[in-house]
């Protein structure tokens, strides 16, 4: 396998302090490539004199030592031109060796998988809220303040986006509830030290969170003049192949609440029985049978009920890949540098479950 990443003997990278937290900065811009190359070119650079003798205006040590200081202080005087780490992935090691010193951290992983920028993606944006959900539930007090902060920023992200797109909101309702529920249960242990960080920063966290919900209960969604074609346009088994795509129950007795047609196309057993199919084995059925007044199974309060007892089918428009060969997470329209002959063999797409499992040691 490749050498990834720096020589362990070279001084470091360097750092650059963001409101999402710390990143790396790449020393290269088009400015200072310019300006390297002037001095480069100096280097090879001869006056004549005027006793008509060659004369070079430096060495090229000089030059080069002149080069470097340039690229300091073009860092240092034009913040514009920093360039920050662009690559979104990351290599999950968990022992220490000279070339590769510590361990990968949730933190640094939130970090260099940009899921800042994530959330703006409609494929990714439910993977990384269910991904903050679980941590909410189970990692909270695992988290370095480092993570801490990027966990917050990407969350009021989330926040924001909801806001203004009304995009899912049941989703981050969820979320906020299963934080303010977890973080209420925490700050009561705060003399066991069950938190990291100052337990007044947690308590206006809290108190942020428990203002987002009032947000979120207060957002009314904006009607849309449309005097096109409309939903309660289209004929029934098109509303129907429509109930039938949706994998999660809550959104089929939303659609249903819109008119009475959608309602009564809701109701339908075989939609549910469906739905029970997709998510629950046949022996998981047996065990929480619920028949109704009629003598038939209620699917859908079966599908509620076994909700509660088992997991459901995840599905995502996209979801992070783990390469088995580089053992490297990374999204996957955006690569990685693999070296297996069939990269497409070693790809394994991750759960946010899974990703957790990653960072647990």
């Amino acid at each position: 396998m490749p050498f990834l990443g720096q020589d362990w003997r070279s001084p470091g990278w360097r750092w650059v302090k963001t409101e999402d937290g710390w990143k790396r900065c790449e020393p290269f811009s088009p400015a200072l490539e310019d300006e390297n190359n002037q001095l480069n070119d100096i280097s090879h650079t001869v006056i004549l004199t005027g006793d008509g003798e060659d004369e070079e205006i430096c060495g090229t040590e000089d030059c080069e030592f002149a080069a470097k200081k340039r690229k300091k202080d073009h860092f240092r005087n034009n913040a514009d031109s920093q360039c920050f780490y662009r690559e979104k992935w990351i290599y999950v090691h968990k022992e220490s060796t000279k070339e590769r010193h510590g361990y990968c951290t949730l933190g640094e992983a939130f970090n260099r998988l940009d899921f800042s920028s994530a959330i703006q993606d409609i494929r990714r944006f439910n993977y990384v809220v269910k991904l903050l959900q679980l941590i909410a539930k189970s990692q909270l007090t695992s988290l370095s303040g480092a993570a801490q902060k990027n966990y917050f920023n990407i969350l009021d992200k989330i926040v924001q986006k909801v806001m203004e797109d009304q995009y899912n909101p049941r989703l981050i309702k969820d979320l906020l509830q299963d934080l303010s529920s977890t973080l209420c249960i925490l700050i009561r242990g705060v003399g066991k030290s069950v938190l990291v960080g100052n337990i007044n920063i947690w308590i206006c966290r809290l108190e942020t969170i428990l203002l987002w919900q009032q947000q979120l209960k207060n957002l009314q969604m904006n009607k849309q003049v449309n005097n096109g074609l409309t939903l309660s346009d289209l004929p029934l088994h098109m509303l129907n192949n429509i109930l039938y795509r949706f994998s999660d129950g809550w959104d089929i007795i939303t659609l249903g609440q819109v008119t009475p047609t959608l309602y009564m196309l809701s109701e339908d057993r075989q939609l549910w029985k469906k739905l029970c199919q997709y998510h629950f084995a046949e022996k998981q059925f047996c065990r929480h049978l619920i028949v109704s007044e009629k003598g038939h199974i209620d699917w859908k309060l079966m599908y509620f009920a076994l909700q509660k007892y088992y997991p459901v089918k995840e599905q995502y428009g996209d979801t992070l890949h783990f390469c088995r060969h580089c053992s490297i997470l990374f999204w996957k329209d955006t690569g990685h540098p693999c070296t297996a002959t069939d990269p497409n063999t070693c790809l394994m797409p991750v759960s946010p479950q899974h990703f957790i499992d990653l960072f647990k040691f």
